[in-house]
Formats: C-alpha cells, sequence, structure tokens
C-alpha cells in the first residue's frame, strides 16, 4: 500500500475504501498476483478474549493460475474461479454459499470486467454475525492480463458493498 492507495505489481491501484481500514498485516492476498489487503475490525474479542471478525479487501493482478479469456463469457469464468478460490481460502472448502450469485458485466477506467456477488453462510461460536458478502471482479487490463479484487464483507455493515463498488470504479490501470 502506499498513501491513500493499494499498489499492484503491475502498479494498477486501487482507493483504499477509509482511514480507517488497515494494511491487512497477515500477508494474506486471497487469488492475487503481487497485490495487497486491508482490513476493518467489525467485531474485536467476540470470543471474550482474542478473536476478530471483520471485513477485508484485496487488490491486485490475476493469479495466473487462473484461465483468462478477454470476453464477456471469460470475465464470467474467471471471476467465478477467482471468487471460488478465495471464497475456499477464506472460509474452508465446505463452506455453505446462501442462494445464488449476482453476475454483472462492469467497465472499470475504460476496461471491461465482470462482477461477482455471493452471500456466505458464517456460524462461528459467540460471532453475532449469521453471513458474509463476498464481491469480487475481474478487469481486463487490455494487455492479455487481468486486475483481480475481492471483498469479505460482514452482513451487519452492508454500507462497505457500496463503497466497495465506488472503489473499484475508481481502480486506475497503468498501459
Amino acid at each position: 500500500m502506499l498513501g491513500s492507495n493499494i499498489v499492484a505489481f503491475n502498479n494498477d491501484t486501487m482507493p483504499l475504501m477509509s482511514s480507517a481500514w488497515v494494511d491487512n498485516g497477515s500477508g494474506q492476498t486471497i487469488g492475487l498476483l503481487g497485490g495487497a489487503a486491508t482490513w476493518f475490525t467489525v467485531h474485536d474479542k467476540y470470543d471474550g478474549a482474542r478473536a476478530r471478525w471483520g471485513n477485508y479487501v484485496a487488490f491486485g493482478g490475476l493469479d495466473p493460475k487462473i484461465e483468462y479469456t478477454n470476453t464477456p463469457a471469460g470475465l464470467k469464468a474467471a471471476t467465478i474461479q477467482a471468487a471460488t478460490a478465495a471464497i475456499v481460502e477464506l472460509y474452508d472448502p465446505n463452506v455453505k454459499l446462501i442462494g445464488k450469485a449476482t453476475h454483472t458485466p462492469i467497465t472499470v477506467d475504460g476496461h471491461p470486467g465482470h462482477e461477482l456477488t455471493i452471500k456466505v453462510e458464517v456460524k462461528v461460536p459467540k460471532l453475532k454475525e449469521t453471513y458474509s458478502n463476498v464481491m469480487a471482479a475481474v478487469i481486463d487490463r487490455g494487455d492479455g492480463t487481468a486486475d483481480f479484487v475481492v471483498a469479505d464483507i460482514a452482513g451487519s455493515t452492508p454500507d462497505w458493498i457500496t463503497i466497495w463498488r465506488a472503489k473499484v470504479q475508481e481502480i486506475k490501470i497503468v498501459r
């Protein structure tokens, strides 16, 4: 991260959600190539001891293990693959999804992309959250590669979804 931006290895930038968000610190950058992540604590010490639960946003290049083509179908397929990998890593392979994913074609900095949103069931002892919203987007960079941005937003803080979408629209792709 640099100043008020998350900077990917390719120098593409995404503005931070707000000053209340901090460097993730764990180095966890789910499904990214050369990215960075930020964290916002929603429930601190919800177990009465040390556990914390919060919102997570990561931005960087799309992992090269994910097949990608710059077509509407290719963007959607890559977004599904990247979002699935992120959800499994954030939760576990047996995570329960609530409802069906919503798919939306997007344009970011003049580049085509695809957004996926879905709710994930949360069952953690002593935690008052029952679900989280996971949003993911793959954005074509125009050079045969793509960026990936993912967010995991606690169900009790839905206002961050709109802010995330606004920040995704402010991503700058360096050519």
